[in-house]
């Protein structure tokens, strides 16, 4: 399909525009798009790219989709944005019921925010918090596994991992946290009292200057794409009780859907007392998170000084935002979205398996709709990005991995095309 768009100013781009990880002094090449639809990204010149990454993950249902278009303009002729300090509305409400909905019973309060760091950051404020309500105000750390990643606002870096995280450069700048070995066995492999031994004298000797735990569960994402033991989660939500710590999941990458249960925590089978979601939570339209508290921790905050949770973004519980992610849960439970994960698993298995020949591939490794090829030296950006665009594709690697987190309506010849340019582009590698 032909573009309608004014074309993009590049060299304005080039000179003027920080793109995310990037340098202004060698920036890398950026694609310019014309327009997103189905699984496909259009750039202006023409090529039709089979998206790989959902946009960061968040686009489960690919995009330019009729009903979450339909719900987005049914709201702005409605109501596009009014603060929610003092004033409520049905998309924040609907939405809300749908969370209760979807989450374990212990989660009865919805705190709304706007990016998957902040309900991280609002996670920790609450964990704070609820310490500090009962007078022990000693508990104001927390402890994490290493190769995690939790966000990029201060408080939420502080529970990445140091390497990958950068903690040195903001030595002095960011909270010094407690972090504990990662959690060493694979998805379908047994946990041992050694897997937990770590975490377990980490929370012995610091259990009085801990407030939560917080942890990616079964899937560490950005941190490094590894996928570990749910029992694991079973031994530490005994740990968090028996040390008298609350326990965070950090569902933001994992939630609706991508591991093949609606939520990662479901492999496990416990709850914490504090989940962020996020990315996925509109279907990638707009941006929107949220922290849900049990009642426990929600009643605890409010009953000690000053009597309130102490946060309140301005665009919290936008009506856009809510709506498109009322609409977007909405459609995930109108087909057997478990199928296409399911689905999509198999292909990927399958698609990605030769690349375990190549000499530069350390392990390839598939749950749910994400597939993992980790090399063993990191990736020449500026050289891969160029040649998966030349082959009609959208992948995004970074460090040592390439890595696909495809929408869920994918079809199988477009899974196939898009896994045989990975392999290809890993051959070249060696």
């Amino acid at each position: 399909m032909a573009s309608q768009s004014h074309s993009i100013d590049l060299d304005f781009d080039h000179c003027h525009i920080w793109h995310p990880y990037t340098s202004v002094i060698n920036p890398l090449p950026v694609y310019p798009v014309a327009r997103a639809y189905d699984v496909f990204i259009e750039l202006e010149d023409g090529r039709k790219l089979i998206d790989g990454m959902s946009s960061w993950w968040a686009a489960i249902h690919g995009y330019n989709h009729p009903a979450l278009n339909e719900a987005m303009v049914s709201q702005m002729h409605r109501m596009s944005h009014v603060m929610f300090g003092g004033l409520t509305h049905e998309p924040a409400v609907t939405l809300a019921k749908q969370l209760i909905g979807l989450t374990p019973q212990p989660l009865q309060k919805v705190f709304f925010s706007d990016s998957g760091s902040v309900s991280v950051e609002v996670a920790i404020k609450m964990a704070i918090q609820y310490w500090a309500a009962l007078g022990v105000t000693s508990k104001n750390r927390l402890l994490t596994v290493r190769s995690g990643y939790h966000g990029d606002t201060f408080a939420a870096m502080s529970v990445c991992d140091p390497v990958t995280g950068m903690h040195s450069m903001f030595k002095g700048a960011i909270t010094e946290q407690f972090f504990a070995e990662a959690p060493a066995r694979r998805f379908h492999e047994p946990c041992t009292e050694e897997d937990l031994s770590d975490i377990r004298i980490m929370l012995e000797r610091h259990h009085l200057e801990i407030a939560g735990v917080i942890i990616e569960p079964v899937v560490q994402g950005a941190g490094g794409m590894r996928f570990y033991a749910p029992h694991y989660l079973v031994r530490l939500r005994e740990l968090c009780d028996s040390f008298g710590v609350l326990l965070i999941f950090d569902e933001i990458a994992t939630g609706f859907g991508r591991t093949g249960r609606m939520f990662a925590l479901e492999h496990a089978g416990i709850v914490p007392d504090i989940l962020c979601v996020g990315k996925a939570l509109t279907g990638g339209y707009m941006t929107l998170a949220a922290t849900l508290a049990s009642e426990r921790v929600a009643e605890t905050i409010c009953s000690g000084n000053p009597g309130l949770f102490m946060h309140g973004p301005t665009f919290m519980a936008n009506p856009l935002a809510c709506a498109v992610a009322s609409a977007s849960i909405h459609l995930l439970g109108s087909y057997d979205w478990q199928a296409s994960v399911l689905r999509l698993e198999a292909g990927l298995r399958k698609g990605l398996e030769p690349c375990r020949e190549s000499r530069c591939v350390a392990d390839v490794r598939v749950l749910g709709a994400i597939g993992v090829v980790e090399l063993y030296r990191p990736v020449d950006m500026g050289v891969v990005q160029k040649q998966l665009v030349d082959k009609g594709v959208w992948v995004r690697p970074f460090s040592r991995l390439v890595y696909l987190m495809p929408p869920f309506i994918m079809l199988d010849e477009e899974l196939g095309k898009l896994t045989a340019a990975v392999c290809d582009v890993v051959k070249t590698m060696e």
